[in-house]
């Protein structure tokens, strides 16, 4: 997250309806010592397990060369290098869009051979000065890459697709020679009824539509890309006693004064604040989760649960969730919720040590509060790409 805004990113994608594994590659990755931001898109030679072999390779090195900052030409040079020769096409071919967002200053973009990508200031298209970048060593004499720069604003995205969602519909009455402009059109029109919506969402859109453009059966692996610029969705989580007593006004102070959405994990931590702040505790008899204690309900809390132990089990959920995961109304599952659909994730931890946990008849994987709270924000750093901060009283 930048001073001014946060950077979601979202990748849906859509497999060759004969294969089995998608050929696009998608990766992105948050270097926090340097407030940056690196996406990835790769399409490899036709479908499969064969083109998903030479997206990853090369989704891999360009990854890895541009957190090196290395320049546009040596990036392509190596890449187009190193990947094997197709033994049909007699080629090395696998396309690319790299996106490398400096948090506190230029968003630069390098393309080779994927649908240009779309950008949006708003409601309305921005159109950069795109650079023809002509690759002069032997090998790849003579091939284009195409380069640009621009320094973001809030509410700025940029669309990156691969070809299976331009090319989608080709050869059908609608679109006879496949969806391309109309694409940029749909996302405009999408921006412009619903100027919010989320990159995950927009993402979703013309992945279905492009669905529905092949009849369902899509010809080619399709993936798009979505990265918005935007005001943080923030979330508190409250968990544990402090160390010291005198700190119980101050855990109340924290949470009374944040602007966000709250959540509570634990029975002794809402009842601190609870106290502190003058407020009823009502518990809930409504078991969700047989393996947890049903929820409670405080003035000014989100969501209020059991501690370690759900905490414990939103560490498991995390470390498995994907796109087709289905998520219950249990109290770990809606934390879980609460966190995705956040931004920017604070945990105030409490590091006085409950006597309960050190009981040795409680499962082995019972860890102390602070170590499954570490865990957590190394998944979500890492996995999800949150902003995570920890504060221990």
């Amino acid at each position: 997250m930048t001073n001014n805004f946060f950077i979601e990113v979202n990748c849906q994608q859509k497999k060759h309806h004969e294969e089995r594994i998608c050929g696009d590659v998608f990766y992105s990755q948050r270097l926090q010592d340097e407030e940056r931001t690196i996406i990835v898109l790769s399409d490899g030679m036709g479908h499969g397990v064969k083109a998903n072999v030479l997206a990853t390779l090369t989704s891999t090195m360009a990854l890895n060369f541009t957190i090196e900052h290395k320049d546009v030409n040596t990036i392509a040079d190596i890449i187009m290098n190193t990947l094997p020769v197709c033994s049909v096409r007699k080629m090395s071919y696998s396309t690319f869009s790299i996106v490398d967002i400096d948090h506190n200053g230029e968003t630069r973009i390098l393309e080779y051979d994927n649908p240009q990508c779309l950008i949006m200031r708003g409601v309305d298209e921005l159109e950069p000065e795109w650079q023809c970048i002509i690759l002069n060593s032997k090998k790849n004499a003579g091939k284009e890459i195409k380069f640009c720069s621009f320094f973001p604003q809030k509410e700025d995205r940029i669309i990156l697709w691969t070809d299976g969602i331009t090319q989608s519909g080709m050869g059908s009455t609608d679109y006879p020679f496949g969806w391309d402009d109309e694409a940029r059109s749909f996302v405009k029109r999408i921006i412009k009824n619903e100027p919010d919506i989320s990159a995950r969402k927009l993402s979703t859109k013309v992945i279905n539509m492009a669905y529905l453009n092949d009849g369902y059966h899509p010809k080619d692996d399709a993936s798009c890309v979505t990265i918005y610029f935007r005001s943080p969705r923030k979330l508190l989580i409250c968990t544990g006693p402090p160390y010291e007593k005198e700190n119980d006004s101050k855990l109340a102070s924290v949470f009374e004064s944040f602007e966000g959405k709250k959540a509570i994990c634990g029975a002794t931590t809402v009842d601190i604040i609870a106290r502190e702040l003058k407020r009823d505790v009502e518990d809930s008899l409504e078991f969700t989760d047989p393996e947890l204690p049903p929820v409670s309900h405080m003035e000014g809390a989100d969501l209020v649960t059991e501690g370690i132990l759900t905490l414990s089990k939103v560490n498991t959920i995390l470390e498995t969730y994907n796109e087709n995961s289905n998520l219950g109304k249990g109290p770990a599952d809606e934390l879980v919720k609460l966190i995705l659909e956040s931004d920017s994730i604070e945990f105030v931890v409490g590091t006085c040590v409950n006597v309960a946990h050190q009981d040795p008849n409680l499962p082995v994987e019972l860890e102390i509060r602070r170590t499954v709270v570490k865990r957590i924000a190394n998944i979500l750093q890492n996995k999800y790409l949150k902003e995570v901060k920890l504060q221990f009283l």
